[in-house]
């Protein structure tokens, strides 16, 4: 009777603020808060816009009766405060990647449409984090005062380094345990290590042929476009079904349109950079120096499993490596091509130094490790890891069992921790909605309703567990 009359008291908070919820969602989507570390300035370490967000995630938390603080623009945090200091953490990220091309909405403002928000982040996270900021708000509104502390933590850096978690530990002790709504439901007890990487090609000669090569918004995502621009002529070249050739001032340019995704989901996606890349080895538009880059980029991004460059793996707990190119850019005479791996516990990260660097040293390129996250794992049958999944369970009807990711989220930065939805992959969208990191990116208000009173079940019952 006690679990059917907090449910139904769930029920009826959700349909008393939701209107709200979508409302707040608005506020932060309108804020680009893209990474711009040529705009930093002090209270603003990643650029004004995540900076700007942060602000108004202390504002919104403030508004629902939480103590906040900013802690100079790193990162914020807003307290619950329980009958004891002991924290039970939640956290989410403000920041997102940039838009990108190919919306068919405004994608920074929230569009609503049959039941679902689209906008630059509804889902990735500025969604989650005002659920579960609404999530922690249903307690006091019941006038229920908890035995531990609950603390919103929010991120301005979790899409390009997390270095606001590494700000967050330098200063601030880690709750007893966090969960993130940044990844898919029932619960995520491993994640996959993460490994970024830059190539760099020795200067071209004057026989070079390409004049500019760009592609891709950020590291961490599959581009769905890419371009170059090649001394050749441009009437004496076809275009193919994700290929346009146009004249660029007597240049030949190639547009390249492919399908983007999440670096940590390759499947079903398509490379612009590697359609580019293709097109220039097939119609040979290339020198001999660019060819053996191109070469190398072909190998890279052909196979998302790394068997093109000798890092094919895999193990019992997640499966294969994955690898995605994510950006192109020519800079100067150089050519520069940024890799993003998801690894599992059967490689390392020295060995995937060794093999990649040796690879990039054959031919004269440059390779730099740019970012390392080892593979994380907890117990699935661990207390904190059931209370979670019996809250999804409990929600939803299902009878679902943990599982691990090859996306890289907050959870991995602290002591103890899961990632915890919102995301059910199982359900199925309208074509015209896409997920994060991609144009279009939208999410099921039901399926946020559903996060919402799981959320609200699952510090119920943290709240009954021995810290």
């Amino acid at each position: 009777m006690e679990h059917e009359e907090l449910g139904a008291k769930i029920d009826a908070y959700i349909d008393e603020v939701w209107e709200q919820v979508v409302e707040d969602i608005d506020t932060l989507v309108r804020i680009p808060s893209t990474e711009d570390l040529d705009s930093a300035a002090p209270g603003a370490p990643y650029g004004p816009g995540p900076a700007e967000a942060l602000k108004a995630g202390v504002a919104l938390a403030e508004k629902l009766g939480y103590d906040a603080t900013n802690m100079d623009g790193h990162i914020a945090f807003a307290d619950l405060p329980g009958k004891s200091d002991t924290q039970i953490g939640i956290i989410g990220h403000l920041d997102v990647v940039p838009a990108g091309s190919g919306w068919d909405f405004e994608p920074f403002q929230v569009t609503r449409k049959d039941g679902y928000l689209i906008g630059r982040g509804v889902l990735d996270d500025k969604g989650p984090s005002v659920v579960a900021m609404y999530a922690m708000h249903f307690f006091p509104k019941h006038g229920i005062e908890l035995p531990y502390t609950i603390r919103m933590i929010m991120g301005g850096n979790e899409e390009s380094g997390m270095r606001d978690v590494a700000y967050y530990r330098e200063h601030v002790a880690d709750p007893a345990f966090v969960f993130t709504p940044d990844a898919d439901f029932p619960v995520c007890y491993g994640e996959k290590g993460g490994f970024d990487g830059r190539f760099e090609s020795m200067p071209m000669g004057g026989d070079a042929m390409i004049v500019d090569f760009g592609g891709g918004n950020a590291t961490n995502a599959v581009p769905s476009e890419a371009y170059a621009i090649v001394k050749a002529d441009p009437s004496k070249l076809a275009g193919t079904d994700r290929i346009t050739v146009s004249d660029a001032n007597g240049n030949a340019r190639l547009d390249a349109q492919g399908i983007g995704g999440h670096a940590s989901k390759p499947e079903g996606t398509i490379n612009a950079i590697g359609l580019i890349v293709d097109y220039l080895l097939e119609h040979d538009l290339c020198s001999e120096d660019e060819r053996a880059f191109l070469q190398l980029q072909h190998d890279l991004l052909s196979a998302s499993d790394g068997s093109g460059v000798g890092v094919k793996t895999s193990d019992e707990h997640f499966g294969p490596l994955t690898l995605i190119g994510g950006t192109v850019e020519k800079d100067g005479d150089r050519i520069v091509q940024t890799i993003d791996i998801r690894y599992p516990t059967s490689i390392t990260s020295d060995e995937l130094i060794e093999k990649l660097g040796s690879r990039a040293r054959e031919i004269g390129a440059e390779f730099d490790n740019t970012l390392l996250m080892v593979p994380f794992l907890v117990e699935p049958d661990s207390p904190m890891i059931q209370a979670l999944l019996d809250s999804f369970n409990d929600a939803t009807g299902m009878h679902e069992k943990p599982f691990t990711i090859g996306g890289g989220t907050y959870a991995r930065e602290f002591t103890s921790g899961a990632s915890f939805g919102p995301n059910m992959p199982w359900l199925d969208h309208p074509d015209w909605i896409a997920g994060e990191h991609s144009a279009n990116e939208g999410v099921s208000e039901d399926m946020l309703k559903t996060a919402l009173k799981i959320y609200i079940l699952t510090i119920d019952r943290l709240m009954k567990l021995d810290f």
